[in-house]
């Protein structure tokens, strides 16, 4: 699949980050092993069927201590993979290569794990007509590169940041004395021009919530035949989203209930990495 390339700006602060975190004074053990000059060829390789995601990241790592790098990519974000894929291969220094390898390691598999969670879920759901979308749920300072590799594993982002729309959520009610109606209905006196999206926890808030006025629900941790009273209560009248406790083995009967959005903080929050290996070339 073609996936559009992630922001230039989260991967030059992803970068910088990282390496500030884990160069520290300088790479002394490649230093006092590798004698300067020394030439090195190395590949990028898969150890286990992946969608990969990352490559223009961990790219720029190598670029930053071995600008000189030749470089070969036989990969794109977004490609399904099988174990064993050669995914790139880097010629230059060995000083440079070595001392950015484990930081474009961290950096491509945690995303490509990301991407590869999130299209099991994906495919979990096809045919259903529901669509996964992700959460705030992210490690900090990497939101930017997650929710680009949710993209890249063929799901759907939900809000990047607080001020992209509003969500009232179930603290959000509690301060406006436990009330979902009151809490849509300030939230669309406001006047942002935001949707207002609400979560409800039970039918009685998502009759109260509609009849406030919100654009669209989060039914929070609604088992399946809840969900289906829901869908067919609304009628269509807002888009509705599934969210809470969802896991591989639920999401489909979940997406069957008929609603429109399942989301699912799990696959930013706790992805595993991928193994990927950067070996001596052959």
């Amino acid at each position: 699949m073609t996936v559009a390339p992630p922001d230039p700006a989260d991967i030059k602060a992803a970068v910088d980050a990282a390496l500030t975190e884990d160069i520290g004074r300088g790479d002394v053990t490649t230093r006092a092993t590798v004698p300067a000059g020394t030439q090195l060829t190395l590949d990028l390789n898969t150890r286990q069927d992946i969608v990969v995601c990352g490559m223009p990241v961990a790219l720029e790592v190598f670029r930053r201590l071995a600008p000189e790098a030749q470089v070969e990519v036989f990969v794109a974000d977004g490609d399904r993979v099988a174990m064993g894929t050669h995914l790139a291969r880097l010629t230059g220094t060995a000083q440079g290569l070595l001392s950015a390898e484990r930081t474009a390691l961290n950096l491509l598999q945690k995303l490509s794990g990301i991407a590869t969670l999130t299209r099991q879920y994906v495919d979990a759901i096809a045919g259903t007509g529901a669509v996964l979308l992700d959460t705030r749920k992210t490690i900090p300072g990497l939101r930017g590169l997650s929710k680009y590799a949710v993209r890249a594993g063929g799901g759907t982002n939900h809000r990047m940041r607080l001020d992209d729309g509003i969500l009232i959520k179930d603290n959000h009610v509690a301060v406006c004395g436990g009330s979902v109606g009151e809490a849509v209905r300030r939230a669309k006196a406001a006047d942002t021009g935001l949707e207002v999206r609400c979560e409800c926890d039970t039918l009685e808030q998502v009759r109260e919530a509609v009849e406030a006025g919100a654009d669209s629900l989060l039914l929070d941790n609604m088992a399946p035949p809840v969900l289906r009273e829901a869908v067919a209560w609304v009628a269509g009248r807002v888009p509705l989203e599934a969210s809470g406790g969802v896991r591989l083995d639920t999401i489909r009967a979940i997406a069957e209930t008929g609603v429109d959005y399942i989301s699912v903080g799990g696959i930013t929050q706790s992805a595993p990495a991928v193994d990927i290996g950067l070996d001596l070339a052959e």
